[in-house]
């Protein structure tokens, strides 16, 4: 007998900007799971352009409609995490071969660090290969449209943020 039980997915990232890429990811994550967990991560060893909590808040406004996507905050290992909140996968998003190199290290090591931490990689759509939240950083602080590659809710902000570091 099958236990009938939600499957819960967590699709961690810095969103650092979130673009339309990752929003691909989470659509078809929700269409996938019972529940999407967005978890903004804080990640030492980057330097973010937003605060973790204006990432939530763009997170939250550009999957208001998505029904079963939950966005909070992460801190700490991402199996830590999953454990707590009991999902039962790790998702993430693939646009190239090199994104498969370090996704692929990054599911093993938490496949040693936790066995319940199963990742599932979805492909990139075809529209949203090329964009990287530093892709779009960058065309953004050139003063370029960004318009087709972040979420309405992060327009203004993201052209405000990179007018006033060239302003600086």
């Amino acid at each position: 007998m099958v236990e009938n039980s939600t499957k819960v997915a967590v699709y961690p990232g810095t969103f650092d900007p979130v673009t339309l890429g990752h929003m691909d990811v989470i659509t078809r994550g929700a269409g996938l799971f019972d529940k999407v967990v967005v978890a903004v991560a804080i990640n030492v060893s980057k330097t973010s352009l937003f605060t973790a909590e204006e990432r939530v808040t763009f997170l939250k406004e550009a999957t208001e409609d998505i029904a079963n996507v939950e966005v909070c905050q992460m801190d700490g290992l991402l199996v830590d995490f999953i454990n707590e909140i009991n999902a039962c996968t790790i998702l993430r998003g693939l646009r190239a071969i090199s994104d498969f190199e370090v996704e692929f290290q990054m599911a093993a090591m938490n496949r040693k660090l936790s066995a319940k931490a199963e990742t599932v990689f979805l492909m990139a759509s075809e529209s949203t290969t090329f964009i990287s939240s530093r892709l779009v950083k960058e065309v953004a602080g050139m003063g370029g449209n960004i318009d087709r590659f972040v979420p309405t809710s992060v327009v203004l902000s993201l052209r405000e943020k990179m007018d006033s570091k060239r302003r600086g």
